[in-house]
């Protein structure tokens, strides 16, 4: 997927202004309409600039882009990073339309459902005829689903300012995590989105949960997969070692003869729930160097006083 550098499109500087981005959009539109343009590639042209105007109007999907930084060149290949947009507020009232239609996978990927789950901005967003829900993606430890931990949020709202610059408007809400909650999954703040026109009542707040990355677990539902180092002499004979788990330590029985690649299920121990998930772990057997001559000492006796042969199953 390539990405879309939409200040270049619209001849713009990133600080533009929204007059200055106004003027530039009627200017290009007229330019490559496609009923008046002699231009070859007027409609191309045309579908571009209106794709660029529909996000950097809107200072939810401006503020939004520009958090993706000015590294990225036009034409450059692109993937969206993880839970880019945590931490932002959207009013979720999708596609305003330009007129322009068909809109790139890029902006897909960003603005609408091209993820597969939805974004945002999506025009199926809840909606209160009074007053309107918003938006936003928490990201929490893993451990967290597992205590329900209270932690204090800052969310970020993008709007307008007199300017015509887009600012962030700041605030900071403490959110109880309930135990088993899964990826994905949304928490409900009632009363916390956008007052009515009146000032009367106010939407929701739906916060979707995301896990932050683990060093040691990956998350699949409600299972959680690890990698466990272990010594070639725990393998063999067998062994009980203490093993961290995001809901504390445990201690877990090694079976001999292991081999790499051996694994084992931890009923229970995944994420909480009904049923709660399991843990799966598979044993990867380190090999430590021979780092002295002690160690290429007792290498050597393995070598002279044992027939295994790891190569056996090819036939050599």
């Amino acid at each position: 997927m390539e990405y879309k550098d939409y200040y270049k499109i619209m001849g713009l500087k990133r600080e533009a202004t929204q007059d200055e981005l106004k003027q530039a959009y009627r200017k290009l539109a007229r330019k490559y309409h496609p009923d008046v343009s002699k231009e070859s590639d007027a409609e191309v042209k045309f579908k571009e600039v209106g794709e660029a105007y529909e996000v950097l109007k809107d200072p939810e999907k401006r503020a939004a882009y520009d958090r993706l930084g000015a590294n990225w060149k036009a034409g450059q290949d692109f993937q969206s990073p993880p839970n880019w947009d945590s931490g932002f507020e959207f009013s979720g009232g999708g596609y305003t339309g330009t007129g322009a239609g068909g809109f790139s996978d890029f902006f897909e990927s960003l603005f609408g459902g091209g993820s597969g789950r939805g974004g945002p901005f999506n025009s199926n967003s809840h909606f209160n005829a009074r007053a309107q829900d918003h938006h936003s993606k928490v990201e929490i430890d893993l451990a967290d689903t597992y205590h329900g931990q209270k932690k204090s949020i800052r969310l970020q709202s993008p709007e307008y300012g007199e300017d015509g610059h887009v600012r962030l408007r700041q605030r900071t809400l403490n959110v109880k995590i309930p135990i088993g909650v899964q990826e994905g999954q949304q928490i409900r703040l009632v009363g916390q989105g956008a007052p009515s026109p009146d000032g009367k009542t106010k939407g929701d707040l739906y916060l979707e949960v995301c896990f932050k990355p683990h060093p040691f677990y990956r998350v699949e539902g409600r299972n959680l997969s690890m990698s466990l180092p272990v010594s070639p002499w725990e393998a063999a004979l067998g062994a009980t070692i203490k093993m961290p788990t995001p809901g504390g330590m445990i201690e877990l029985k090694i079976p001999a003869h292991s081999n790499s690649g051996t694994t084992l299920r931890l009923k229970g121990r995944g994420i909480p729930g009904e049923p709660a998930g399991d843990i799966y772990v598979t044993l990867s057997v380190m090999v430590p160097n021979a780092e002295n001559e002690q160690m290429q000492s007792l290498y050597e006796e393995m070598a002279r006083n044992t027939t295994f042969n790891p190569r056996a199953k090819m036939g050599v």
